[in-house]
């Protein structure tokens, strides 16, 4: 692993462990010791590690609401916070992904579907984008 995949990994743990309240350390916690559990581990693609940057998004749709078709320029990895989130990518099978649980995007893959699979409770995700260059987060699909 290079040098800088291995600070994209530990980028990635540590806004996990920030976003759902862990500790990534073994400090007790009120109450007794943090649970702690990896929600994620993957290869990022070639990346410039003097420019990466990442952006968080908290993202909801209300129950029945989706996106229309985009792709993102850089890597994404989801994680849903609360809810039930359906989607599929250009050439794969349609995917839901429930509270607890995470999900990578390849750069530049076309989602034809990124929707709250619930008509009755909303969905909320997040989504960290790292990027080595300007661009924008989401670009839309004729």
């Amino acid at each position: 692993m290079t040098r800088h995949a291995a600070r994209i990994g530990i980028a990635a743990t540590m806004l996990w462990a920030a976003a759902s309240g862990c500790s990534t350390g073994s400090a007790k916690a009120k109450g007794g010791k943090a649970q702690v559990r990896s929600a994620f581990a993957g290869d990022l693609p070639g990346m410039q590690g003097d420019r990466l940057r990442t952006t968080v998004l908290e993202v909801t749709y209300e129950p029945g609401g989706s996106s229309t078709p985009h792709r993102h320029p850089c890597p994404v990895v989801g994680y849903v916070v609360q809810g039930n989130l359906r989607t599929q990518v250009k050439g794969g099978p349609v995917a839901v992904y429930r509270a607890g649980e995470t999900f990578y995007e390849e750069p530049n893959t076309v989602h034809l579907i990124t929707a709250n699979a619930s008509d009755e409770r909303p969905v909320r995700f997040l989504a960290i984008f790292t990027c080595d260059r300007e661009a924008p987060l989401s670009v839309p699909e004729p």
